[in-house]
């Protein structure tokens, strides 16, 4: 025998119900009213239904509608707002779209990442705000840098904002933004071919550097340089020796002939002095010794008793320390003389040693 029910459906017209709440945000709760159905009916011995008297029905989706706006309460009245910073773009141009929400303290919002969809746009990058928490409201704001190359006289975009709530997530959808396209060329008519416009005017390039071929050249030049340093290296140092030699004798032969000469115009024992110590000096540095810190006792054994340089500088000293100076000049001009020819003797000496 078949068994007659009223439904809760049947109550409200049979159609599914929903509550638009906070400009926008709809909760569709018709599942909820099937399921509280299904709760109601009791399935026990085969009772394939429960029947439910008119007063109840309505009591339940009395209870059901409270549960509902209860529920569309928590969520916020206020919606985010997008707009973009410009009214105009052209093809490929960036433009700003500012994204913006207000809402209490205690939510925990997050904003769309580079992640998201921003069609008809292309995500280039973004600027964010620190939150601003002002008379018990809270504003987080982030400009989107976007880029178009769509073709739509008008484009739209509308950014939805996420709320964390516990384990649970809530959609918040987006005022929605428009920005006029700028066209650059006027459009043209179906089938017809665009008119092209000639311009073989040159521009200024600036030349860029090189730099593969100069660092390719500069390695070529170092390695010919390395190769000429190891190939002729030997003999450049040699020739650079002999030069500075050449160049040293030079100089002390000048400087004390100008001693010299000093001491025969004045008979000064200063100037004396000052040739001996000259030349003392110049063997020191062409030689690589410290004859000038010895004694001329030292010096002579230095050079193996040389007998120019023993008579030398015993007359050196005979007139300088002991104080035996004559108006004869045959004995100073004598150890002048020795003392420039040994060092003469030395200096060939050396450039021998350094030609080998």
């Amino acid at each position: 025998m078949p068994t007659t029910y009223r439904s809760l459906f049947g109550c409200f017209g049979g159609a599914t119900c929903g509550l638009v709440v906070g400009k926008g945000v709809q909760i569709m709760w018709g599942t909820l009213l099937r399921q509280a159905v299904a709760g109601l009916l009791l399935v026990r011995n085969k009772v394939s239904a429960f029947q439910l008297s008119r007063p109840l029905c309505y009591a339940a989706g009395l209870l059901l509608l409270f549960l509902a706006v209860a529920a569309s309460a928590q969520v916020p009245a206020d919606p985010p707002r997008g707009r973009f910073l410009q009214p105009s773009v052209r093809v490929g141009e960036l433009v700003d779209y500012e994204l913006s929400y207000s809402h209490a303290p205690g939510l925990n919002v997050i904003f769309p990442d580079s992640t998201a969809t921003y069609a008809p746009f292309e995500f280039v990058g973004k600027t964010y705000r620190p939150t601003r928490t002002r008379q018990g409201r809270s504003l987080d704001e982030t400009v989107y840098h976007l880029r178009t190359f769509a073709l739509d006289s008008v484009q739209r975009l509308a950014l939805p904002v996420t709320i964390l709530r516990g384990h649970d997530t809530l959609t918040v959808p987006t005022t929605v933004a428009a920005v006029q396209l700028q066209r650059v060329v006027p459009p043209v008519a179906a089938g017809a071919a665009p008119v092209l416009r000639q311009n073989t005017t040159l521009l200024p390039v600036e030349p860029a550097f090189n730099y593969p071929y100069w660092l390719a050249g500069l390695g070529m030049f170092v390695l010919v340089l390395g190769g000429v340093t190891l190939g002729f290296g030997r003999r450049w140092r040699q020739r650079y020796q002999l030069y500075k030699l050449r160049k040293n004798h030079i100089y002390f032969l000048a400087q004390y002939a100008r001693h010299v000469e000093r001491f025969k115009l004045s008979r000064s024992l200063t100037n004396m002095e000052r040739a001996i110590t000259l030349w003392k000096n110049y063997l020191t540095t062409l030689e690589d010794n410290v004859i000038n810190s010895l004694t001329t006792r030292e010096i002579v054994a230095h050079y193996d008793n040389d007998t120019d340089v023993s008579l030398a500088l015993r007359l050196a000293d005979r007139v300088i320390y002991g104080n035996q100076f004559t108006e004869d000049e045959t004995e100073t001009d004598l150890a002048f003389d020795l003392l420039r020819d040994f060092a003469q003797r030395r200096f060939e000496l050396e450039r021998t040693r350094a030609n080998q």
